[in-house]
């Protein structure tokens, strides 16, 4: 036996046989209290919330509400939120920002940021971005339907769906508000009037929140009222307070006395099973499984961090037994990589779906968990949809929506299945368009850092969607640059910053680069790890001479004027996204408005001094961009 348990046995005896202090008079003046009734206008106030009449014991230290005769407001993070509804069973709000309630043209200009421990976002609603302080175009061009005027200041508005062509760079500030999707529907359908955008900021979103909810269920039922103490869920009961539910608690004070006598001596003897138990193991055991076992403990308690800090967000968790049956005993393989295997699998509901079984672990499961949360925070058209994930001791998978086209790599590598400029031109625009979400349409920015075609994958009408967040990295938006302990990535779409910080900063821009080679991958039918054109000849070498000599770019299946215009276009918008200097590329919304735009537009860059990598007769078709 340890030589300090003794001592600790003994403090441990002493804080158990310490009286527990409970607020308790004839009347139980918490019962009371908490069990009245709060009104602010047509809504009645009940737990987690307090405020008004209803104490601080009555509610959690988070929900503390103001009323001011129409709707019940509370404040989080520098931004207060006017509350429309209630839904007490389904633990959900709608709120909408109180500084937007009237007026697109707040006195302060604060983001939306919530405390994610306390509220989770609805996964249906979207978001509307306002800028503000924005150059005045109006003497140039006609003012679009999304501007608006804030005492002499300029601004507009976009969402996902919206755009209407305007440069938002050159603004000063930007405010991100969530809105129900019907709303930002109804913005698109109706041609993003101002009106329907008051509208929209007025109708607000949806909140659901986590303040003990089981716990609260739990006491009600029983007969008591749900508050908070000593950092805490209480159950206020009308014969003494729980810590969950009514039935626990005895009405005579000898009952209570003998139920913590017994209570102290029954853990006083496991605490002594338990030391002899792991001495006998300790002594037993090779110290190799005692490292194993305390790893496994870990592990489990990083997923249950993580499910217990998305809550409902959190993508469901599948046993292994579950990947085996829907996998049909992992029988039919879609692909392999370096990762493990894909397998086409299908849910009990008739649901197709993709499982990546992953056969190399590395670290606690935090890259794991880390692609999890990525995609879990996600819901575009142009991003995979993570339907759930087996966390199963050493066994890990992620189940995928199925895509029954594939990866875009067999669709460019493949001359017997290579696809016509309009829909290579389409694919291009929807993966930029999935950047442009995961830079700036998530609450929290997502940066990707692997995007190649064989993380593109295409459903049964070609539209892509971007997969594999394994190397994503979260940050806030209002981050510039970001850190990264090491360089990641593929090798032909890393961007020169990643590896080497002399070229500058590690930002969003990087994306853009990888975005960039892509795009000349496609346009090349090369890979863009090795030559494309000729044995000797790099790629984006062999396009810059010929836009240099003003000569024309011949590429294969390039039928009409329209492809030739398409394949230019697309040209032109990939070699400004693989500058060398990332402050020279353009961010992903410009590729996007580039893309969609003209092709008279469109200026040549210029040519990156990493170019051209020189070869000798002897060597391989695999020289990097990267190379001196």
């Amino acid at each position: 036996m340890p030589p300090n348990f003794f001592p600790a046995y003994s403090v441990f005896l002493m804080i158990m046989l310490i009286p527990v202090p409970r607020v308790v008079c004839e009347d139980n003046q918490q019962i009371v209290s908490c069990g009245a009734q709060f009104k602010c206008g047509n809504m009645v106030i009940s737990y987690p919330f307090w405020g008004g009449s209803r104490p601080h014991y009555c509610g959690h230290p988070g929900f503390e509400l103001t009323c001011d005769g129409e709707a019940p407001e509370f404040t989080m993070k520098e931004a207060s939120y006017r509350i429309l509804d209630i839904n007490n069973s389904s633990h959900t709000l709608t709120v909408a920002r109180a500084d937007y309630w009237d007026s697109y043209c707040p006195p302060t200009y604060v983001n939306t940021t919530l405390n994610e421990s306390l509220f989770s976002y609805n996964a249906t609603d979207t978001e509307v971005n306002l800028y503000y302080d924005c150059p005045d175009d109006s003497q140039t061009q006609t003012a679009p339907s999304n501007q608006f005027n804030c005492t002499n200041i300029i601004g507009y508005y976009t969402t996902l769906d919206l755009n209407l062509g305007v440069s938002t760079e050159s603004c000063g500030v930007y405010v991100t508000v969530p809105i129900f999707q019907s709303a930002a529907t109804a913005l698109v359908s109706g041609g993003g009037t101002l009106t329907l955008l008051t509208e929209a900021l007025k109708g607000g979103f949806g909140l659901e929140w986590n303040a003990s909810n089981s716990l609260c269920t739990e006491c009600v039922q029983s007969g008591g009222q749900c508050g908070y103490t000593s950092n805490q869920f209480t159950c206020y009961c009308r014969n003494g307070n729980s810590s969950s539910t009514c039935r626990n608690t005895r009405s005579s004070s000898g009952s209570n006395v003998k139920k913590k006598i017994i209570i102290v001596g029954s853990v006083l003897m496991v605490l002594s099973i338990m030391v002899g138990c792991f001495t006998i193991i300790k002594c037993l055991l090779p110290v190799k499984t005692l490292v194993f076992w305390k790893k496994e403990s870990e592990d489990d308690q990083n997923v249950e961090e993580f499910i217990r800090r998305y809550g409902s967000l959190a993508p469901k968790r599948y046993n292994y037994s579950d990947i085996k049956k829907m996998t049909k005993s992992l029988a039919y393989k879609l692909g392999h990589g370096g990762f493990g295997s894909v397998y086409k699998g299908e849910l009990s509901d008739g649901r197709l779906v993709a499982v990546k079984v992953l056969s190399e672990l590395k670290g606690n499961g935090e890259e794991f968990l880390n692609e999890v949360a990525s995609i879990s925070r996600t819901s575009h058209v142009n991003i995979v949809r993570l339907i759930g994930f087996c966390y199963d001791g050493a066994k890990r998978a992620l189940i995928y929506e199925f895509m029954p086209k594939g990866s875009l790599d067999k669709f460019i590598s493949d001359t017997d299945l290579q696809l016509e400029w309009k829909t290579m031109y389409q694919i291009a625009v929807g993966i930029g368009r999935g950047l442009e979400y995961l830079h700036r349409g998530c609450h929290t920015r997502i940066l990707h850092f692997d995007i190649k075609p064989h993380n593109i994958l295409l459903d049964e009408d070609f539209c892509p969607k971007i997969a594999d967040f394994g190397l994503a990295k979260l940050c806030q938006r209002k981050e510039s640059m970001v850190s990264l302990a090491h360089a990641r990535g593929t090798a032909g779409y890393i961007a020169p910053e990643v590896f080497c910080r002399n070229f500058g900063g590690v930002s969003h821009k990087s994306d853009v680069y990888s975005y960039g080679m892509l795009v000349l991958e496609m346009l090349g039918g090369r890979k863009n790890r090795g030559a494309a054109c000729t044995s000797d000849t790099y790629f984006p070498d062999w396009i810059y001479k010929h836009l240099e000599h003003g000569e024309d770019l011949i590429l294969g299946r390039v039928v009409n004027q329209e492809d030739e215009e398409t394949v230019r276009k697309m040209i032109l918008v990939s070699l400004w996204c693989i500058q060398t200097n990332p402050r020279d590329r353009p961010s992903i919304n410009k590729v996007v408005e580039m893309l969609e735009g003209s092709l008279q537009s469109l200026e040549i860059p210029p040519k990156p001094f990493l170019f051209s990598p020189t070869k000798s007769p002897q060597e391989s078709s695999t020289t990097s961009l990267s190379a001196p």
